[in-house]
């Protein structure tokens, strides 16, 4: 289940939750490409709770349109990923390590405001930047 939250037009904030289908993916792509039509630069706040199944059919059309968004890195901003599930933070992890030029940042679910204050401005709830706990 795909949920798209409401904030400033450089910054797609999204929940994804249970399946996720070709619907959803093509609604995130959608908006992704939209944002950077009127953007140089994008923000990505995504939230996960309890991701259990992906839509095994619609991954080669997604992978049709997000291929190409590797000629665009340098246009992604801050990237947020707020998961209640260790292996989604570990697998954040692991792409901010292959993309170590996007501003990655991996947060508990407890740590929801801080993460979309990161992703909107740059700055932790606190007003501090970075610190963020980066626990699997």
């Amino acid at each position: 289940m795909l949920e798209m939250f409401e904030t400033a037009d450089d910054v797609l904030a999204l929940k994804m939750s249970g399946k996720i289908t070709g619907g959803d993916l093509d609604a995130v792509m959608n908006r992704l490409d939209g944002a950077m039509a009127r953007h140089d630069k994008v923000h990505v706040f995504v939230e996960t709770s309890g991701i259990d199944a992906l839509e095994i059919a619609a991954l080669p059309g997604y992978m049709a349109r997000a291929v190409p968004l590797f000629g665009k890195l340098s246009r992604f901003g801050r990237v947020a990923v707020v998961a209640d599930q260790a292996w989604i933070r570990l697998a954040t992890r692991i792409e901010s390590a292959v993309l170590p030029f996007i501003s990655y940042r991996v947060f508990e679910p407890e740590q929801r405001a801080e993460a979309l204050a990161w992703v909107k401005d740059g700055q932790a709830q606190d007003g501090e930047q970075g610190g963020a706990k980066d626990q699997a």
